[in-house]
């Protein structure tokens, strides 16, 4: 069989639940089966010789150790899907790599350093006529060696041996990995390197076990150095961590979430990821699964008691003899030891430890309410906002209540400085959302709440729209409450609080799941939503959403539910001034 038609099978196979596995692993088979039917409509095609001579590579060396010790490597389903994705994907016209960022989260013993370090053979012979630069990055050198030191083996055990030598390079105050016809290297960076700032080119770089590295600055080093290359890739390996302030948890395993997830609208056709990990609830109520009720934050998997969940993070280990003793063993071990239990959990079955976090909303049900189609030209609405002058987004919302329903037209504004800053720190698209019309960036580092104000009485008077209340949060918008009243207008201050809030973002919610909710598709509202978390407060199930502990900014949806605190009552008639207290 082709490498595509594998890679298919293997797709249809967890696609029928023959193979078991994790959500988002799910949702990295739908994104190739989706992008194989884009082919010939967009800029990529699938090379199957390209995706087939990978295969034949891993074919050429022998397992380390384990159980199959000694015996040829025969790339698992699972390893012929991540490596047929990474190297099977062209450009069309020039034969790029398409995949230039790759991350894959995967239990512990399932073969990451030794697919590595055949990756890292790989790149240094890839382009054998030109020289290039492999590095693994790790936070301290005796990390660095699982991936180095395999590919030292591996190539020595390898009818390959002729073909590299490893020596002492003065330069790196190291041993090097060296492809003889072409002089490239393969040598390994940790905290000390980082700080010389610049230098490396990598051709290919490999970040391994990510969630351990306190800040970006090897991704920073890399991303730097291949800015010259024209087929760079970065590789992030990892198992899931304790730390949720590291970049590996906080930027990319979120990021790539994102990517994945198909009602997300964040994109990136140039970046693979897949991740291997037990299911858990990351709504905001309780669900029941086979007649357990599963409260948000815990993980929906009896992985106690149903082996077949263990391959969902352990896709190769999981379905052996030997590895499913292993994980029977570490299971049994950390009975009534927490802190073994909390090793099996994070290390085994790959679900980050973080505290009772819980998303707001199942984007799945966001979705479900777009509708880009409604006339709203002469309506009544009720306009939110949520007002930052130095922060990164300011937000309004229309909200309107027609036949039923709750529509909403959104519109958001950055600080032009603090965009850049977001677009190159933490991946968010502001100047794709800016180019689509979704966002305003506003010059400077402030934006001015005037410049706000003119812009929805412009398009209120564009289309006709009938602004019959406003609803601000009162602090830092006195003055702007005192001009609309001078000017005959209502004004309802919402004071954040619990007696304010809590009701309107239940009712906000039940009314997206009930469809009772319109909206545009706007990509920014839809990524505040997807950011929003909400935590309960004092008694009788009161919920507020926690700004500090959303990821990233969730002004959109605030300036909504702003909104929805008076649209919910149906009121679309002017009326008194009112303060909403907490």
């Amino acid at each position: 069989m082709k490498p595509s038609d594998l890679m298919i099978q293997y797709c249809n196979d967890i696609a029928d639940n023959k193979i078991p596995t994790c959500t988002k692993h799910k949702w990295a088979c739908k994104r190739f089966i989706d992008d194989l039917q884009k082919i010939g409509t967009w800029d990529w095609i699938f090379d199957e010789s390209a995706a087939q001579h990978y295969f034949d590579w891993m074919k050429l060396f022998k397992h380390s150790q384990g159980y199959l010790a000694g015996q040829p490597k025969i790339p698992d389903p699972y390893e012929q899907f991540v490596y047929g994705n990474i190297y099977g994907w062209k450009h069309k016209e020039t034969g790029d790599r398409r995949f230039r960022r790759s991350y894959e989260q995967i239990g512990r013993k399932n073969a990451k350093s030794q697919d590595k370090g055949i990756q890292a053979l790989f790149e240094l012979g890839e382009f054998s006529n030109v020289k290039v630069e492999v590095y693994v990055c790790a936070t301290i050198k005796k990390q660095t060696r699982f991936v180095w030191g395999e590919a030292n083996w591996l190539y020595n055990h390898s009818i390959l041996k002729d073909k590299f030598i490893t020596k002492y390079d003065e330069d790196f105050d190291d041993k090097v990995i060296i492809h003889k016809k072409s002089g490239s290297i393969f040598s390994r960076l940790t905290s000390e390197d980082k700080k010389r700032g610049d230098g490396p080119n990598p051709h290919f770089l490999i970040l391994d076990e990510y969630h351990l590295q306190e800040d970006t600055s090897f991704y920073d080093l890399g991303a730097s150095g291949q800015k010259v290359l024209r087929n760079p890739l970065m590789s992030i390996i990892t198992t899931a961590g304790f730390d949720l302030n590291n970049p590996c948890f906080r930027v990319e395993y979120k990021y790539i979430s994102s990517i994945l997830n198909p009602d997300d609208p964040i994109t990136n056709d140039e970046y693979f990821a897949i991740v291997c990990e037990l299911d858990r609830n990351e709504g905001y109520e309780p669900i029941i699964i086979n007649d357990r009720k599963v409260e948000p934050g815990e993980i929906i998997d009896d992985y106690v008691n149903d082996k077949s969940t263990w391959q969902k993070a352990n896709p190769i280990i999981g379905k052996t003899p030997v590895g499913i003793k292993n994980i029977e063993y570490d299971i049994k071990e950390s009975e009534g030891k927490p802190e073994k239990k909390r090793d099996l959990i994070t290390k085994t079955f790959n679900i980050w430890i973080m505290q009772r976090e819980f998303g707001y909303m199942d984007l799945s049900k966001w979705k479900q309410c777009e509708n880009k189609n409604r006339d709203l030209k002469g309506q009544s609405c009720i306009l939110g906002g949520d007002f930052s002058s130095k922060l990164d987004l300011t937000s309004i919302t229309f909200e309107f209540y027609i036949d039923e329903k709750y529509v909403l037209r959104c519109h958001s504004f950055i600080p032009e400085s603090k965009m850049w800053d977001k677009i190159k720190g933490d991946k968010i698209p502001y100047d794709l959302w800016a180019d689509q019309g979704w966002i305003t960036p506003v010059p400077g580092s402030v934006i001015d709440i005037n410049f706000i104000k003119t812009y929805w009485e412009e398009t209120a008077e564009k289309n006709n729209w009938h602004i019959v209340e406003y609803c601000f949060d009162p602090w830092g918008t006195m003055q702007l409450v005192g001009t609309l009243r001078e000017e005959g207008q209502t004004v309802t201050e919402i004071v954040q609080g619990i007696k304010t809030l809590s009701e309107p973002t239940k009712d906000f919610r039940d009314q997206v799941y009930l469809k009772n909710v319109e909206h545009e598709g706007d990509p920014v509202l839809t990524f505040a939503v997807g950011n929003a978390v909400a935590e309960k407060v004092g008694r009788n199930e009161n919920i507020l959403l926690n700004k500090n502990r959303s990821k990233e900014r969730i002004d959109p949806l605030t300036s909504a539910i702003n909104a929805h605190t008076r649209a919910m009552f149906k009121e679309f008639s002017f009326n008194e001034p009112k303060i909403l207290y907490c």
